[in-house]
């Protein structure tokens, strides 16, 4: 006989609380004891766990779900079912808890998409806002804009309440610097850029559910400065005297675009305040060598007053955090490189005259920094959007029940998983948040970093319509940068669409159209005689579907492993396809070849479905091609098609071929359009000639030149140098030089009208 009595003396501190063992029972068993007040950590194991509550009151807290636990209440938890038991009376919730391994039960729960479904909690999936200095290119749609538009449409496929929310970060203060050198203001650039950014996320077939223009809402500078109020009003932050760096020359504040020098962390060159390379972010007067970007002359140092974190003091805080939702190891990594350090004073204000002031009169022509203000944007979002939907979600009253998950790149980890779970527990500290983190690295270009500046980047216009866009998608989920740094070939895109989804996927299923036109007049098969092979495939399909469904699912997700199976899925069909068709002619086993088309069927209704999230225009398509509706409810089984229903993939065309380049010899046609743009912007007549001119001897200034600079950048991509611009040509070399260096497609973009 084991006998056992609760007895307080015996516990001792784990997962938060205090708990002892109960030997030999055969399983792990003990008492535990949570004190009012307390609760135990969030954590997730194989084992399965029950808890018997013998005395006091409290509450379950099991993925934002809360469930009274009092005297008499058993609980028991599957294997990684994320739970936390919260002591809410005066006195010690007292429990006994047993637990215990079985492999095929913690196989079964991981398996389970049930059990990793977000219920009916409300799930917000963000994509990081983008700076409105330019345009969207291939690497910034690979990241986090697909990521999360992919997400969100499987997600709403398992019957989830989800939505997508993103932006435009106008307060970055890239902006100004942008607007500068274009002479305009900064709201202009930041609207202009915005609108192009919604623009490209469109053309991507990216269409978030709530889209906030922070410069243009009304609304949004009292929400950002209460919050920041309420950041301040925690005793944690203070105002703080440090050394900051200027312009020698000037006298500007130096941070962020301004600065440039040696990673304090990695040694790698770098920008003010954060990393790119390591991820560490920087008070720009620990950079090595700093350069100031405004004037040849070496910065100097002077104390400024700015309000500031200690975020060294929150290191139990981020932590505990970081053991509630999915947080990837890269970023687990970051965070214990960080907290090393002896202390982390992060400034969050700063002197500048673009962007949102504090409410606060402490420090004068500083504006809330704009990393700290976007972990605000993201709750306005949800309360823009909730006032939409008639929804009562505010940003000032954030709801333990709310579901977000981010999409970001790496060089934005510090924030989002750092920076921004600290300053929500200061803002609102009775707010648990349930945050999922999904990271990506840089996607490459033929080799190199994607750069505007080079003239090394491949725009969302410029590759992006409605006939290349599910071509994109998948090719960008196939090799977009999870976990490792990855490479966008435009020879390699071109060989999967033509090789891959025209050669193989489309190739497959027109001929599958065919065979069903010619043995069964256009209409499914019923399936006929099973053999062994047949079930087994049909066992493989499953087993694809399992697979798709794991890595859309939010734990695992990964589109590299999406497209992977998709691949899969279509070849593991074309091999059975290339074995049953050695019989499919022979008399005497019509039956078994009425079986075989039928799985193909099958096969193909299955990539419809699975499809969907990843290419959902190729796979509306492939639906309406076998008689279906577009698919909008994940598939929890491989069905066969409807015997009858009407087959129309003999002539579907699904994806087409990159369309050969119109050559264009548009060297003389642009000096009219480059004249055009140098009389506007020196104001002379319509009909004043400049042709022969060169800009210097027509008075153009090095600012004009600039903005004239940008103008062609932005249009035709090319970057001339000022020396080239001010330089001895005249305006139709220029024109030719411009043309020579000019991509055909920029240069057919530019329509009839531009050109004259």
């Amino acid at each position: 006989m084991i006998f056992n009595v609760y007895d307080a003396s015996t516990l001792s501190e784990a997962f938060g609380i205090d708990m002892n063992s109960i030997d030999g029972l055969g399983t792990g068993a003990g008492w535990g004891r949570v004190a009012p007040g307390r609760s135990s950590a969030s954590h997730q194991h194989d084992e399965t766990e029950f808890f018997v509550i013998v005395s006091g009151r409290g509450e379950f807290v099991v993925d934002g779900r809360r469930l009274p636990a009092a005297p008499g209440t058993v609980a028991l938890f599957e294997p990684f079912e994320s739970h936390v038991l919260e002591n809410t009376g005066d006195d010690d919730l007292v429990f006994l808890t047993q637990y215990w391994r079985d492999a095929g039960r913690a196989l079964a729960s991981a398996r389970n998409a049930g059990r990793k479904s977000f219920g009916e909690r409300p799930v917000f999936v963000f994509s990081t806002p983008p700076t409105p200095n330019g345009d969207l290119h291939l690497g910034h749609l690979s990241g986090p804009y697909l990521g999360a538009d992919v997400f969100v449409r499987h997600q709403r496929m398992t019957g989830a309440d989800a939505w997508h929310l993103t932006g435009s970060d106008d307060y970055q203060s890239y902006v100004p610097a942008a607007a500068r050198a274009e002479g305009r203001e900064p709201a202009e650039t930041a609207a202009h850029y915005s609108a192009e950014i919604a623009r490209t996320l469109s053309l991507m077939d990216i269409s978030p559910d709530q889209y906030t223009v922070t410069d243009a809402d009304a609304a949004y500078r009292p929400g950002l400065q209460d919050f920041f109020s309420r950041v301040l009003a925690s005793g944690t932050a203070r105002l703080q005297e440090a050394d900051a760096l200027f312009d020698a020359e000037s006298g500007q504040y130096l941070y962020e675009v301004d600065v440039k020098g040696g990673c304090p962390g990695c040694g790698s060159g770098t920008s003010g305040n954060i990393c790119e390379e390591c991820g560490e972010p920087n008070t720009v007067t620990d950079l090595a060598e700093p350069v100031s970007t405004r004037s040849a002359a070496a910065p100097r140092r002077a104390p400024l007053s700015r309000w500031t974190v200690p975020l060294h003091s929150l290191r139990e805080d981020v932590g505990a955090h970081h053991r509630l939702g999915r947080v990837p190891a890269r970023l687990r990594e970051l965070s214990d490189r960080l907290f090393r350090r002896p202390s982390l004073d992060i400034p969050i204000s700063h002197p500048a005259s673009w962007g949102v002031p504090p409410a606060e009169k402490d420090v004068e022509g500083q504006v809330i920094w704009v990393w700290p203000e976007m972990s605000y944007g993201f709750l306005h979002g949800i309360q823009n959007l909730g006032s939409r939907l008639g929804k009562d979600w505010k940003a000032a009253e954030p709801h333990q029940d709310w579901k977000i998950v981010h999409f970001f790149g790496y060089d934005n980890s510090f924030y989002h998983s750092i920076l921004y779970p600290a300053l929500y527990r200061m803002a609102f500290p009775g707010w648990t948040p349930d945050i999922d983190y999904h990271v990506n690295e840089f996607y490459l270009l033929e080799g190199s970093k994607f750069s505007t500046s080079r003239r090394h980047a491949i725009w969302g216009k410029e590759i992006l319509n409605a006939g290349s866009v599910d071509a994109v998608r998948y090719f960008l989920a196939r090799t977009r940068p999870e976990g490792t740094r990855t490479n966008f070939q435009r020879a390699a895109y071109e060989s999967a669409l033509n090789d891959t989804l025209i050669g193989t996927w489309q190739s497959w299923l027109n001929d599958l159209g065919s065979r069903v036109a010619k043995r069964y007049g256009g209409r499914a098969p019923d399936a006929g005689n099973w053999t062994p092979e047949h079930s087994a495939f049909l066992s493989r399909l499953g087993t694809r579907l399992d697979a798709v469904t794991g890595a859309l699912g939010p734990d695992g997700f990964s589109l590299n492993q999406a497209a992977a199976e998709l691949d899969a899925l279509v070849a593991d069909t074309v091999r059975f396809v290339r074995q049953e068709s050695l019989t499919a002619e022979t008399a005497g086993w019509e039956d078994e070849t009425r079986t075989a088309i039928a799985l193909e069927l099958a096969a193909a209704r299955l990539l419809a479905h699975a499809a969907a999230p990843v290419m959902p225009r190729f796979a509306a398509a492939l639906a309406g091609a076998l008689g279906l509706t577009v698919p909008d409810e994940w598939p929890s089984t491989v069905e066969l098609l409807a015997p009858g229903s009407e087959i129309r993939l003999m002539d579907a065309v699904f994806f087409r071929p990159t369309p050969a380049p119109t050559p264009v010899h548009a060297g003389p046609r642009l000096g009219p359009w480059l004249a055009h743009q140098v009389r506007t912007m020196l104001q002379l007549p319509d009909d004043e000639p400049v042709d022969s001119l060169s800009l210097h001897r027509l008075g153009m200034g090095s600012l004009q030149a600039v903005t004239l600079q940008y103008q062609i950048l932005e249009a035709l991509d090319v970057d001339l140098s000022l020396e080239e611009l001010l330089g001895s040509q005249d305006i139709d070399a220029l024109a030719s030089l411009i043309g020579e260096r000019a991509e055909a497609s920029a240069l057919a973009a530019l329509t009839e009208a531009e050109i004259r």
